[in-house]
């Protein structure tokens, strides 16, 4: 049986209209001067500390841990106040995953393993309501690395289920080729869903345990039954 679930945020849960991507550019413009072209780089399954660090070098800009606050300082205000005017929209199926998933009697811990820092994917979950429902999670504040951040927050599910927990008790849902490698480096099974940039196909080509359109086409017990 699965005990923990863990969630991708961005294109599997919601979508932000393009907000978070705006929010780079615009912390950039406003803490560096630096008016960064965001439009031609994918940010579909990268860390936001990895995609900074990456913005930094290309222009010039000094990464040190100084740097990296103040950007996120920046980057976080930027978020909250695009939100507020973004035509996003919550995934079609998350409602009722997350809903059928916490009535289960033996229900798994529900967690996050996402790209984004911790606050930013409390600005854009709080948005859409759902914050709430994340018990525990990985984040990029603790790796820049995607697969390193599947390991911590599979260390995390542990601690909070207070039990051993293996890979194959462990589920992770997402929509890009990232999300299926981070969750292969920690032996995980794999969800993958087309509400994204990459289709069915595409996913179904790196191999996920199952790919679907939408997390309607899923239901709790069948799911935890992987």
């Amino acid at each position: 049986m699965i005990r923990l679930v863990l969630f991708d945020i961005d294109g599997t849960l919601i979508r932000t209209d393009g907000a978070g991507v705006r929010a780079f550019g615009k912390a950039l413009a406003t803490r560096f001067q630096t008016p960064a072209d965001t439009d031609h780089v994918s940010f579909a399954g990268r860390t936001d500390t990895g995609l900074a660090r990456q913005f930094f070098l290309q222009y010039g800009i000094e990464p040190t841990p100084e740097n990296f606050a103040g950007f996120f300082d920046c980057y976080t205000h930027w978020l909250d106040h695009l939100l507020e005017s973004a035509r996003g929209e919550i995934c079609g199926g998350v409602w009722r995953l997350i809903h059928e998933l916490r009535q289960l009697p033996d229900r798994p811990a529900i967690g996050l393993l996402t790209g984004n820092i911790r606050l930013g994917a409390e600005i854009k979950l709080r948005r859409f309501h759902l914050w709430e429902y994340f018990e525990t999670g990985g984040f990029a504040d603790d790796h820049e690395d995607r697969n390193e951040i599947a390991a911590v927050a599979l260390q995390r599910g542990r601690e909070l289920l207070r039990q051993p927990l293996s890979g194959d008790q462990v589920v992770v849902i997402g929509d890009t080729p990232l999300d299926i490698a981070c969750a292969r480096a920690i032996q995980a099974k794999v969800l993958a869903v087309a509400t994204g940039n990459y289709t069915v196909g595409e996913l179904l080509s790196h191999r996920p345990d199952y790919a679907l359109t939408s997390l309607e086409k899923i239901r709790a017990r069948d799911l935890c039954r992987m």
